[in-house]
């Protein structure tokens, strides 16, 4: 494992310092960096969503329902009282698990295959597979990896109608979706408006949501789940294939052994670094000096999870290194804020840990698997997330051996 003291960050997002852990900066932005402040804000009942497109999402007609991200109060709480069940771990286990072997067994097939390939080739079909199980996208036609990565594309560009970039983006983002809607979504609505399964999307049609609400939350659950998962299994498998204790530890532990080591390295690594409030009430938050600060109604607040996750005084010594079984202060989440906290704490908690898991544990235990390249990172600035490419997995064919 690195060298005590050593940042051990493979996605750098600058310096580990803390530094004061609220403040308001001058473009009269609140910044959280430290742990306890963090998870207060997060926690706190007098906040809303803010950020991650929702001026767009208000500007819609009041009668469309919002999906479940951008909803606050009590019908979000109650959303996700609702569908807390397709998310518990027992559940994972045992609806999910077996989709997850196999999409796993799959995809390493093709690698013994092909002998060489990019880890997000083999990473992405995972994520697809099992947040699809969970939604009930389960009736697409052949292409949801290739509308999925039009949708997402690496590098975003801004819709409008005042350039041609503008309307460039604008037809290729209508485009994206109506791909998606047609592709993936109507089919599955149509299979369970005629029989209904134990799945997301037959629980929105329950509650009499519109197809084009439902193409809103399956979009929401792909960005959270599947992009996201993608990307964490990039940046442990580059931990673990430049870690020689780190990869023995992890190749000889049991699974839930396994498991703290990657919720460990994603405590180092969030996939999303900042996650923004709007206060709708005076909240108040721990400062460093055991006192309090309190940010006014009406206040935009920068969670700072990359910052927060590195807080000593939450993670004990060394923060910035990789140490499984962390000994962590008291109350404190062992995984940091990396899923958030509070109401819009991420559900799929178990579902990402254990698909990185069944993926990993069975890459690492190929004979002489290595990595061919090193990933190139680039991070989306709005949500200051990672996005890795490039990263190249080389396994030994027979005849070479």
């Amino acid at each position: 494992m690195a060298d005590i003291g050593v940042n051990a960050r493979k996605a750098a997002r600058g310096g580990p310092e803390i530094g004061c852990p609220v403040e308001r900066g001058q473009d009269g932005v609140w910044r959280v960096r430290g742990y306890a402040a963090g998870l207060a804000m997060l926690r706190s009942a007098g906040t809303r969503q803010a950020g991650l497109g929702i001026e767009t999402i208000e500007k819609l007609p009041a009668r469309i329902r919002r999906p479940v991200l951008y909803r606050d109060g009590p019908e979000h709480r109650e959303h996700r009282r609702q569908t807390a069940r397709y998310f518990t771990p027992r559940r994972v286990d045992e609806h999910y698990r077996e989709v997850m072997v196999r999409v796993a067994e799959t995809q390493l097939a093709e690698l013994r295959r092909a002998g060489r390939k990019q880890l997000t080739e083999l990473s992405f079909p995972l994520a697809i597979e099992v947040v699809s199980a969970v939604i009930g996208l389960t009736n697409s036609r052949p292409g949801i990896q290739r509308r999925l990565d039009r949708f997402f594309p690496e590098k975003f560009g801004k819709p409008g109608l005042t350039s041609v970039s503008g309307v460039y983006w604008t037809i290729r983002q209508t485009s994206a979706w109506l791909r998606l809607y047609f592709g993936d979504v109507r089919p599955a609505v149509r299979a369970r408006r005629r029989e209904r399964q134990d799945d997301l999307i037959s629980h929105l049609l329950d509650e009499g949501c519109t197809d084009g609400e439902i193409l809103g939350e399956c979009l929401t659950f792909a960005a959270a789940g599947m992009i996201t998962a993608r990307e964490f299994v990039n940046v442990a498998a580059w931990h673990l294939f430049t870690d020689n204790l780190l990869l023995e530890r992890y190749r000889t532990a049991a699974e839930s052994d396994r498991l703290a080591i990657l919720r460990e390295m994603l405590r180092l690594e969030p996939v999303i670094g900042n996650l923004l409030r709007r206060t709708t009430t005076a909240v108040e938050v721990p400062t460093a000096d055991g006192g309090t600060v309190t940010v006014p109604p009406g206040e935009l607040v920068d969670i700072v999870l990359s910052v927060a996750n590195l807080d000593p005084k939450a993670m004990g010594a060394h923060p910035s290194t990789v140490r499984p079984v962390r000994p962590v202060a008291e109350g404190v989440i062992d995984v940091g804020l990396s899923f958030g906290a509070g109401p819009h704490k991420c559900p799929g908690v178990h579902i990402a840990m254990l698909e990185t898991d069944i993926f990993l544990s069975r890459l690492f235990a190929l004979d002489g698997v290595r990595m061919a390249a090193p990933p190139r990172v680039s991070f989306n600035e709005e949500i200051n997330s990672y996005e890795l490419r490039g990263l190249e997995v080389v396994l030994p064919q027979p005849d070479a051996i």
